[in-house]
């Protein structure tokens, strides 16, 4: 395995892990690396030809906006996510670093090369991009009809997934990628609704709040209990 990516910390989390150590050095091959400042654009609405790429640590949002210029948060990107349309470009949406992120990126028609040659690959990506959409689903409900505490205790517990090391524990503490606006934006809230809601669920002792951007589990069950998530 190459240097690369014998020290990707994602390399056992995203869609390239089932390729064997050979197929796995090709098509590294074919990429780059890439890094990005918090507010960089990876892709911009209608780009011909965007590259694919996955992300490999920090975090990235899929936006769109309204006749008046007002954002829309549509998706976020953690690390492991595949970003990047091979076959249409993007219509309607930018694609933008919330933090400092790094990525490995391909030309279009090399992933699209890989897809062919290792169905494997194509299995894997399908089976993110299945994800990626009930996720979706899953955010458009929750802002259709949870309370703003469920709303904010979900998208509070997806972050502490997405910063997990391990697929069965949620991360004992991290750094919120979105400030209080963009969370508000993505929940359908107002931002003194996120403020408040972020002191009541660290009053009732599921978070403790440290420093600007840091959240600490106190009691992941109560958290994922006011999320109204699957507790099975």
């Amino acid at each position: 395995m190459n240097l690369a990516c014998a020290e990707c910390p994602v390399r056992d989390s995203a869609a390239c892990a089932v390729l064997n150590e050979q197929e796995r050095d090709a098509l590294a091959s074919l990429g780059r690396t890439r890094k990005l400042k918090r507010g960089e654009l990876l892709f911009a609405a209608g780009d011909e030809d965007t590259a694919c790429a996955t992300l490999v640590s920090g975090a990235l949002k899929v936006v769109a906006y309204d006749i008046d210029g007002n954002e829309q948060i549509l998706a976020l990107v953690h690390p492991a996510g595949f970003i990047g349309e091979m076959f249409t470009p993007f219509a309607k949406h930018d694609v933008v670093a919330l933090t400092e992120s790094q990525l490995c990126t391909f030309a279009k028609k090399d992933m699209e090369r890989a897809v062919l040659d290792h169905p494997a690959l194509a299995v894997a990506l399908f089976r993110r991009s299945q994800e990626d959409l009930h996720s979706a689903r899953s955010m458009l409900e929750l802002t259709a009809r949870a309370s703003a505490e469920a709303r904010l205790a979900a998208l509070i517990h997806d972050f502490a997934h997405a910063a997990s090391t391990s697929p069965c524990h949620l991360a004992a503490a991290f750094d919120l990628p979105l400030t209080r606006g963009e969370m508000a934006n993505m929940l359908g809230l107002t931002i003194e609704t996120v403020s408040r809601k972020l002191g009541e669920l660290e009053d009732l002792g599921a978070i403790r709040r440290n420093g600007k951007r840091g959240i600490e589990l106190v009691d992941p069950a109560l958290l994922q209990s006011l999320s109204g998530k699957d507790l099975g």
